[in-house]
């Protein structure tokens, strides 16, 4: 997990690291870049796993900030993928934090709204370990 630093949206708050889509870029792309950027990590993008997702609006729940209004509201989906294997070893890049937890942990860890639902599917894909129909990914 990565906690939000200072002078952001939800500041101090754990969260799934990742990030925005650019334009041309597939999901799987965005996440290896995104791992790269904040967390120092290279990733495979054929290794990674769909777990889950998680949809709201940016805004909703929060507190503050051009977003937090009604008209500054815009539609958020977030995507969580497993990586079992990864070169580096993770290091904030962002003025955060960052720190392993166990999946039955995450839900007691302060987090922006829509990361919740996320923790949920991780215990769930953990705790059946879909490991196998994935295995040539992994």
């Amino acid at each position: 997990m990565q906690q939000r630093p200072e002078g952001t949206m939800h500041a101090g708050l754990w969260e799934f690291p990742g990030g925005k889509v650019d334009p041309g870029e597939s999901a799987e792309d965005a996440a290896v870049r995104e791992m790269e950027e904040e967390l120092a990590v290279g990733l495979d993008p054929a290794s990674l796993v769909p777990v889950g997702f998680a949809s709201g609006l940016l805004g909703e729940g929060s507190t503050g900030g051009a977003a937090g209004g009604a008209l500054g509201r815009r539609a958020l989906v977030l995507l969580l993928y497993a990586a079992r294997g990864w070169e580096g070893a993770p290091v904030s890049q962002e003025g955060g934090q960052a720190q392993w937890y166990a999946a039955q942990s995450l839900g007691e860890l302060a987090m922006p709204p829509l990361d919740y639902p996320l923790a949920d599917a991780l215990k769930i894909w953990l705790k059946h370990d879909f490991s196998e129909k994935y295995a040539d990914r992994c």
